[in-house]
């Protein structure tokens, strides 16, 4: 089944033998073997037993609370791994290291070959849109990684490429009553507010990830250290942010799956976030994008996206650990 998510308000979350159950208003949402669970998601107010608490601390299943309108709360996790060797080789590699050089690079240009792919299928399916301009400077960011020796300069390529990528993102959205904006948190509009939920729902599902491998997630390389940023998710974040989330976000958006009526506007603060219904549909695609097979470029094998969580997690600590020469971004085309 892989990540559970609980959208009712004031759900009580429960256990009955090996079962996991899901009540809210005296009616049984859920109920589904704990087997079958990766991850629990609460997005909103629930009331969660001390049996389950127990449960998934034992089966090592994380627990991430997040409001309705998408912001991370936090989380339960299990203690950490008891891999040190692993953590100890993320520790040294830390700084200008050669080894967070090649590491900064990899995610980098995974992300931005991913976002590239993205455009020019979009540009090949409608010759209309002006795309190429926006190809090109990210090819020109995705040419220089070889040749930036610092660790700032490779994030000032990161951040060209992803300009030319968000400057062109508005020609990817073909239906009406939606408009991208500059990314923006708290959200005012409605594509950022996907944007912001979707990425958190990722956090959630690569902080999972690198914890399994016994990495510290806090300690990172592309993503400054700052108290209480899990910076290495972040980092491992990069590459899937256009295969899974962006992806997600323009078939929902352009398949009509999700329309201008499924989002609610505060009134005080103008932020925008998804209504009951529209977080339902848009869990709805994330799960089948995570669920979905595709063949990774690596091991030579189909996979789902969420093993793929793990694997690129585990090529990170194998480079790092020196049982493999390079990193390996996880790039589709």
């Amino acid at each position: 089944m892989g990540t559970v998510y609980i959208t009712q308000d004031d759900s009580f979350i429960g256990k009955t033998d090996e079962r996991l159950s899901v009540k809210a208003n005296k009616q049984k949402l859920l109920d589904v073997p704990l087997i079958k669970v990766d991850g629990i998601v609460i997005c909103g107010r629930a009331t969660v037993s001390p049996a389950v608490v127990t449960e998934l601390l034992d089966r090592k299943i994380p627990l991430t609370f997040i409001t309705g309108t998408g912001k991370y709360l936090g989380r339960l996790e299990p203690e950490m791994t008891k891999n040190i060797f692993v953590r100890k080789a993320q520790w040294q590699a830390a700084g200008e290291s050669e080894s967070a050089l090649h590491i900064v690079r990899g995610f980098i240009r995974g992300k931005l070959k991913n976002y590239r792919t993205l455009i020019s299928r979009n540009q090949r399916e409608y010759p209309e849109l002006t795309l190429k301009s926006a190809i090109t400077q990210i090819s020109k960011a995705i040419t220089s990684l070889d040749k930036t020796k610092t660790i700032n300069s490779l994030r000032g390529l990161e951040g060209a490429g992803s300009a030319a990528y968000f400057k062109v993102f508005n020609q990817l959205i073909r239906a009406e009553g939606f408009k991208f904006r500059v990314r923006h948190r708290p959200a005012t509009d409605p594509v950022n507010s996907l944007l912001n939920f979707g990425y958190t729902l990722l956090r959630h599902d690569i902080q999972s990830a690198v914890n399994i491998v016994g990495f510290d997630p806090y300690l990172g390389y592309l993503h400054c250290q700052h108290y209480g940023r899990p910076s290495l998710a972040l980092d491992v974040m990069e590459e899937f942010r256009p295969l899974i989330v962006d992806g997600s976000i323009l078939k929902a958006i352009n398949s009509r799956i999700l329309k201008p009526d499924d989002f609610v506007s505060e009134p005080l603060s103008d932020v925008v976030y998804l209504s009951p219904e529209g977080r339902r549909e848009f869990l709805k695609l994330y799960e089948q994008k995570k669920q979905s097979k595709f063949k990774h470029p690596v091991l030579g094998r189909k996979c789902t996206y969420q093993e793929a969580f793990e694997i690129q997690a585990r090529l990170l600590a194998k480079y790092l650990m020196g049982e493999i020469d390079k990193y390996p971004p996880l790039v589709l085309y």
